[in-house]
């Protein structure tokens, strides 16, 4: 036994010599020591980098693909439409109405946006309605055939141009079928997932508040009149008709674009604030006065800078704006401006929770309690403005036990306007360089804008029912401003009158009568 062991491990150690000299020769040339060329393995790519690249090559082909012929031509009612899907960060609908300007829609969340092209308005089919108005109540079923047809062969065509752009361009990057057909598939699939998305979040209700943008004189009639949006909400289908009516009409006029015709049960409030002596406000503001058949305007403050004697003459165009001005002073407003504007005729002046009726509204407000540009005094800060509104807010409550409720406050603070919560439906206020509407804790509405000096210039057209006194719907109108004529209507429901939604909230009193 032992003889064999002896003889296995010479053999083994017999191996290992005649192979070392191979061993040391491979072992030279993996550390280069052997003169000639070194044999060496490619450097494989990193997975990560590939599958970006892949994903660049799918979303510029498919971007291409739906740029180059994915559009389809669709006639929607008496008007000639061209459809097409593009990439968005925030999804909704673009219906372009040249030249009249463009209105956005929230009608879904997802990657892609639905841009839908007015191109022109077909004669025939346009003066048929016109000589056939009777016909406009079948235009509600034409209309939505006419879109479902056009989604349908827009999706079938948008389907065939990602493959088409995503494959070529994967051809023409990596020169592989295979690696073209793999492009074209995440394309599709890719389209599919977003088109899955925009489904499960599409919102039919977003008709009732689009954003329109261009010509301000043909937004009212776009959008239409709040009080029938109120009342039929819930048929989106009219809705969508309606509005290719109201197109049809600024098309078939457009040397002369319809008035908007006012609902005599609606009182609109256009409420302005934070002017700072702009030059182009009173044009605006008159203009919006007549477009929207405003019963009455409110400003809350600042409409001066320094509030000096020479500034006065800045506000002698308020007399000639066609409606009632109710004031009350902000920061920026001296008590010599608000003398001055006590003795203007149509001006209102509101301070010490003073109250005045006005198309059927009645109004109380408070001036701001600080003058900021006087510097000799300190101004009193959050302390003082709390204050201001404690006193607005004991003011309403001595009207109510008069039997002569107010429907809105107006101060200039908001932190003010916040001291009536409870005593009152609605609170006015500036000051906060942008607009905001909240429901309060106590039910009162706090509505705050202002035009951010020196532009743009913003203002807000309030719907607010006659019977009920409870504001219905709004509208953010936002201006270019000095040299721009940029501008842009959005309108808004409350949400009480959304659909399925109960009936406007009643402002609680505050607990144990005192302001919050």
């Amino acid at each position: 036994m032992a003889r064999v062991l002896v003889a296995a491990t010479a053999t083994v150690r017999r191996m290992t010599d005649r192979a070392r000299p191979a061993l040391h020769a491979l072992t030279r040339r993996r550390h280069g020591r052997r003169k000639g060329p070194v044999l060496e393995l490619a450097v494989r790519p990193n997975p990560y980098a590939r599958a970006l690249g892949l994903l660049c090559v799918v979303l510029l082909g498919a971007w291409l693909g739906l740029l180059v012929v994915g559009d389809v031509r669709v006639p929607v009612g008496p008007m000639n439409t061209t459809m097409t899907l593009r990439p968005s960060l925030t999804g909704g609908t673009k219906i372009n109405i040249s030249p009249l300007g463009a209105l956005e829609l929230r009608s879904h969340e997802a990657p892609l946006r639905l841009d839908v092209d007015v191109d022109r308005l077909d004669p025939e089919r346009s003066q048929a309605l016109v000589d056939h108005p009777e016909r406009l109540a079948g235009l509600q079923d034409e209309v939505v055939r006419d879109v479902e047809h056009g989604t349908l062969d827009l999706a079938v065509r948008s389907c065939i141009a990602v493959v088409a752009g995503a494959s070529a361009l994967g051809l023409a990057v990596y020169r592989r079928p295979r690696r073209a057909l793999t492009a074209g598939g995440l394309a599709l699939a890719l389209l599919t997932a977003s088109g899955a998305t925009a489904f499960a979040t599409w919102n039919p209700e977003s008709v009732l508040e689009p954003k329109y943008s261009g010509l301000l004189a043909s937004a009212p009639s776009l959008v239409g009149d709040a009080r029938s949006i109120v009342s039929e909400f819930d048929v989106y289908q009219k809705e969508l008709a309606r509005l290719v009516t109201n197109v049809t009409k600024l098309y078939d006029v457009t040397s002369t674009l319809p008035v908007y015709e006012p609902d005599p049960t609606t009182i609109r409030v256009l409420h302005v604030s934070d002017i700072h002596l702009n030059p182009a406000s009173w044009k605006i503001i008159a203009s919006l006065v007549k477009q929207y058949a405003i019963d009455v305007i409110v400003d809350s403050g600042d409409t001066m800078d320094h509030g000096s004697a020479a500034e006065n003459g800045f506000l002698d165009p308020i007399r000639d704006l066609g409606a009632p001005y109710v004031w009350v002073r902000g920061n920026h407003d001296s008590r010599e401006t608000q003398h001055y504007l006590e003795r203007m005729k149509n001006v209102h002046v509101l301070d010490d929770g003073r109250a005045v009726t006005i198309a059927g509204l009645r109004f109380a407000g408070i001036g701001d309690p600080q003058f900021t540009p006087d510097r000799s005094a300190a101004p009193g800060g959050d302390a003082a403005e709390d204050l201001a509104g404690a006193r607005l807010a004991s003011a309403l409550r001595d009207q109510l036990a008069a039997g002569t409720p107010v429907d809105i406050a107006v101060a200039h603070e908001p932190s003010a306007a916040r001291g009536t919560d409870g005593q009152v439906p609605l609170a006015l206020a500036g000051h906060l360089h942008h607009e905001g509407m909240e429901v309060m804790k106590y039910g009162t509405r706090l509505r705050a804008v202002e035009g951010a000096y020196p532009d743009p210039i913003e203002a807000s057209v309030l719907y607010v029912d006659r019977d009920t006194r409870r504001l219905q719907a709004w509208d953010e109108i936002r201006l270019g401003g000095l040299g721009l004529t940029t501008a842009e209507v959005s309108r808004h429901l409350v949400k009480e009158n959304q659909p399925g939604a109960t009936s406007s909230p009643t402002p609680s009193p505050s607990p144990s009568g005192t302001s919050p």
